[in-house]
C-alpha cells in the first residue's frame, strides 16, 4: 500500500500529487474541502503510529513470554541428573571413602538412576588427565594435582568439592638411613611425578638443602614408580626408600623392613595435612549439579561410615575392596597400622593450599599463581545441613561455601 503522504489523492499519479491539479482537470467532490482532507491523513497517520506501537508491544511481549519459558527449560536442563557418573579412585587406604562407597554402594545408592562407573589409578596426575580429558567425570586424588590443574587451565578445569582424608603418607627407607644428611646420593621413590607425595618428598629436601631435577638427577634420585613396583623394589634392594601413602608405607615397614625417616604429620601445624580430596569437571558440575551433590551425599555417608564402624569391619570391607580394586587383599596388621595414621573428614583443609602451592613451586612442578576460586563447598554444606549437626566447612576465602 502507498504511503498516505506520498500519494494522498487515490487515482492521481505521483507527478499530479507532488505538483497539484492541472488547470481543467481539478475535480470537485460534493462536500470535500481542504481541512477535512488534513484531517483524514491526520488520522490516518495516527492509525498507523497506533499500530505500530501495538506491534512493538507485542514483539516485547513475545520476547518476554519466551524468555520467562526459556528460564525454566534452562534451569531444568541444568539440574538434570547425568545418565552416567564416571568415578576415579585409587587402591589406597587414603582413598577408604571412596572404596566403601563403591564396594558397599552407597554412592550408587545416592545417585540413583543414574549409573556409576569407576576407574582405579595408581596416582594423581594420571587421573587428572583422565578428567580433563573427559574420560572421568570426579575422582578422588591427592591436592598437588589439583592444585597443578587448577594453575593451568587458569581455573577453567576443576573444583575440589570435599575433603576424604588427612594424614597417611611417610618417606620409610633403609635401616641403615639415619637422617636427611645420608641421603646424597640415594634413590628415592614416589608414585608419580606431580603426585602429591612427590611434591612432599621434593619440597623436604630442597629445605635439607638438596638439589633435585624432575628427571631424576640431582644430589638426590627420585624416581617416581608405580607403588607396587616400588615394594618389589626396594625388597630386591634397589631402591633406597620412598615417599609414600597409606597402605604402602605400612607394606614397606611390615613386609620389607624399611623404617620411617619422616611421617608427614610431623611437618604440618597441629600435624593435619590433606591427603585426599573429591574434585569435579566443571563443565561436569555446571551440567549436572543434581548429580553431583547426589555424589557428595553418597561421600559423607562413606566417611561417616568410616568414622563409626567397628576396627574388625573397617578392616573387612577395606581388605575386600582393595583386593577387588587393587587385586590382593593385605595382612590384618598393614590394615591397622594404615588406619592408625588417617583420619577420615570432609573437611579439605583449606587454610593449607597456600603451603600447598608453595611446595609445588619449589618443587618445580607447578607455578606461583592465585588459587582463589579453586573450592566450591556450596553442595557439600547443602547435604552437611541436611544432617542432625548442620556442619559447615569453610573454603578459607579461597572459593565458594
Amino acid at each position: 500500500m502507498s504511503s498516505p503522504t506520498n500519494n494522498p489523492n487515490p487515482g492521481q499519479t505521483p507527478s499530479q500529487a507532488t505538483s497539484g491539479p492541472t488547470p481543467g482537470t481539478t475535480r470537485i467532490v460534493a462536500g470535500e474541502s481542504a481541512k477535512p482532507k488534513r484531517k483524514r491523513t491526520l488520522e490516518i497517520s495516527l492509525a498507523a503510529g497506533l499500530a505500530l506501537l501495538i506491534g512493538a508491544g507485542a514483539a516485547v511481549a513475545s520476547t518476554v513470554s519466551r524468555n520467562n519459558e526459556a528460564a525454566p527449560v534452562a534451569a531444568a536442563a541444568a539440574n538434570t541428573a547425568a545418565a552416567e557418573l564416571r568415578l576415579g579412585y585409587f587402591g589406597n587406604i587414603t582413598h577408604a571413602p571412596a572404596l566403601v562407597g563403591t564396594s558397599q554402594g552407597l554412592i550408587a545408592k545416592s545417585l540413583g538412576e543414574t549409573k556409576l562407573s569407576t576407574q582405579v589409578f595408581n596416582a594423581g596426575p594420571a587421573a587428572i588427565e583422565a578428567l580433563n580429558a573427559g574420560a572421568i567425570d570426579a575422582t578422588y586424588i591427592g591436592p598437588n594435582p589439583a592444585i597443578n590443574s587448577y594453575v593451568k587451565s587458569k581455573g577453567e578445569s576443576i573444583s575440589i568439592i570435599a575433603g576424604a582424608a588427612s594424614g597417611g603418607a611417610q618417606l620409610v627407607v633403609k635401616p641403615e638411613i639415619g637422617s636427611a644428611a645420608d641421603l646424597k646420593g640415594k634413590k628415592l621413590a614416589t608414585p608419580q611425578l606431580g603426585g602429591t607425595q612427590d611434591v612432599a618428598l621434593r619440597a623436604w629436601l630442597g629445605k635439607q638443602g638438596y638439589q633435585t631435577s624432575t628427571d631424576g638427577s640431582g644430589d638426590v634420585a627420585i624416581n617416581p614408580t608405580e607403588n607396587a613396583q616400588t615394594l618389589k623394589l626396594f625388597q630386591d634392594g634397589k631402591l633406597d626408600g620412598a615417599w609414600l601413602p597409606e597402605p604402602w608405607a605400612s607394606r614397606l615397614v611390615l613386609q620389607a623392613g624399611a623404617k620411617v625417616l619422616v611421617d608427614e604429620k610431623d611437618l604440618w601445624e597441629k600435624g593435619e595435612f590433606i591427603t585426599t580430596v573429591l574434585i569435579v569437571n566443571k563443565k561436569f558440575a555446571a551440567e549436572h549439579p543434581a548429580t553431583v551433590a547426589a555424589l557428595l551425599k553418597g561421600h559423607v555417608e562413606s566417611v561417616d561410615w568410616l568414622n563409626a564402624a567397628p576396627a574388625a569391619e573397617k578392616s573387612t570391607v577395606l581388605n575386600a575392596a582393595l583386593k577387588e580394586s587393587a587385586g590382593a587383599a593385605l595382612p590384618a596388621d598393614v590394615i591397622e597400622r594404615s588406619l592408625k595414621n588417617i583420619v577420615y573428614t570432609v573437611d579439605p583443609l583449606a587454610g593449607t593450599y597456600k603451603k600447598l602451592l608453595q611446595d609445588g613451586v619449589d618443587a618445580g612442578t607447578t607455578t606461583q599463581a592465585d588459587i582463589n576460586g579453586i573450592f566450591d563447598l556450596t553442595a557439600l554444606n547443602s547435604v552437611l545441613g541436611e544432617g542432625a549437626t548442620g556442619t559447615r566447612v569453610s573454603a578459607q576465602g579461597l572459593g565458594q561455601d
